[in-house]
């Protein structure tokens, strides 16, 4: 590792604790009798992760070249580095929560980002259950970086580090954290019920590292259910081998949209969120969760709504 510089070294060792952790995880699940990992669909996340490691791959020059030529017209330059860093994992963190609320609120991204949740087990190697064409259009959520006085290298390495941590949060295990820790960063609990299709967890939790911006922007939702989590999908697909588990949801985008009686209508399945329909025949999972609480309030509850 002479040759290596200290960033290459950090994100080879973070690659390291991953794979002891995933290994230790899967030997505990086994011993324990947890039933947290099942054979088909941890080499179902393998197959996806070696798919997302070629896509990267195909479009790396390309993301490079397109973050390099905005970089060259940057507004400004953050000189400090320790400055330069914080922004720069700060706001990174941030537009990957926009990247990712854009997957769930948007079924044309959604189709595309919906192989991430179509596991019905959560364990560290779910973290590797890829969005297979993200590589395509991320490049286009971290410009505003560039346009910040951010090389290249730095986006994608920013990117690199904190894709390791969200990768850290999918696990079942309890871990003990101080109360603060959840205040300010995306935690296993957390990300559990991102990952959920329970129906008050749906489109939650969005945040990579950070979940600030979940408190903020009202999608924070604490794992608080009398119920216990339910992972996957709302409608799990009968089919999960390798090609329908990516493509799956694109059928069924573009059968609804063929559905449709007008143009207006076609486009509103790609731009609106999933369960949106032209009829009112399917339900959007805002939709669900009103349902929902207005069928969970208590006597008290109901007062107040009636004051």
């Amino acid at each position: 590792m002479s040759n290596l510089d200290s960033r290459d070294k950090a994100a080879l060792v973070l690659m390291a604790l991953l794979v002891v952790l995933t290994l230790v995880e899967m030997g505990l699940s086994y011993w324990e009798n947890r039933k947290y990992y099942e054979t088909r669909d941890t080499l179902t996340n393998i197959y996806l992760t070696s798919l997302a490691v070629v896509t990267n791959l195909i479009v790396k020059v390309a993301t490079f070249v397109v973050l390099d030529f905005t970089y060259q017209h940057r507004f400004f330059q953050i000189h400090n580095a320790y400055l330069y860093w914080f922004v720069l994992v700060v706001v990174q963190d941030f537009l990957y929560w926009v990247l990712h609320y854009t997957g769930h609120y948007c079924r044309l991204f959604w189709a595309m980002h919906v192989t991430h949740h179509s596991s019905e087990y959560f364990n560290f190697t779910t973290g590797f259950r890829s969005t297979v064409f993200e590589p395509f259009y991320r490049v286009f959520f971290y410009l505003p970086l560039a346009l910040m006085g951010f090389t290249a290298l730095d986006i994608l390495y920013a990117y690199l580090v904190t894709q390791l941590y969200g990768n850290l949060v999918h696990t079942q295990y309890k871990i003990p954290l101080p109360k603060w820790y959840g205040w300010l960063f995306v935690t296993p609990s957390h990300h559990r019920v991102h990952h959920a299709s329970n129906i008050p967890y749906l489109d939650k939790n969005m945040g990579m590292v950070l979940i600030i911006w979940d408190r903020i922007f009202g999608t924070f939702r604490a794992e608080d259910l009398p119920e216990p989590v339910k992972f996957g999908i709302t409608k799990q697909p009968e089919d999960m081998g390798p090609v329908n588990v990516l493509f799956h949801e694109w059928k069924a985008l573009l059968h609804d949209a063929r559905q449709a009686p007008n143009w207006k209508a076609k486009i509103g399945y790609f731009i609106n969120p999933p369960g949106w329909s032209h009829d009112g025949s399917t339900q959007t999972a805002r939709v669900m969760q009103r349902e929902y609480e207005m069928q969970h309030l208590t006597p008290l509850d109901e007062q107040k709504h009636s004051a």
